[in-house]
């Protein structure tokens, strides 16, 4: 799985790759090294993050998501938001891969299998902002 990250606070790219075109040479150029998908996050999850409201997140996934569907690029959506991962799916996505494990919107699982999609689920500790402060299982 090659990774895109569309947001300016990211922990790994930063605003590296905020340019459309330079997004889908690079998605092109995960691909070729062997990526069978490409993730394309646009909200951060790092520790301390602040939420995105999903109007913001779709704003920064318009332009790439469309372009990677054109050049034949499979591709997921990292979200937690139900009408972003809603209009993902309807761009071509074939996987949605929710960090939250569908905590906050669970009626992802029963869009993605609508649409016949994958769905990634990962567990988190709370929410971006405050996944550090409880860091000790019982």
């Amino acid at each position: 799985m090659g990774i895109l990250n569309v947001t300016p606070d990211s922990f790994s790219d930063s605003r590296r790759w905020l340019d459309p075109a330079a997004l889908v040479d690079r998605a092109a150029q995960m691909v070729g090294e062997g990526a069978d998908i490409v993730d394309v996050g646009a909200e951060s999850t790092r520790p301390g993050a602040h939420p995105v409201n999903a109007g913001d997140e779709w704003l920064r996934l318009a332009p790439i998501v469309p372009a990677l569907a054109r050049h034949g690029v499979r591709f997921s959506v990292d979200t937690t938001k139900l009408e972003v991962a809603r209009r993902a799916l309807g761009e071509g996505a074939a996987a949605i891969n929710d960090v939250s494990g569908l905590r906050f919107s669970p009626e992802i699982a029963p869009l993605c299998a609508e649409h016949g999609a994958g769905l990634i689920l990962m567990h988190m500790r709370g929410e971006p902002l405050t996944m550090q402060t409880d860091l000790v299982y019982e």
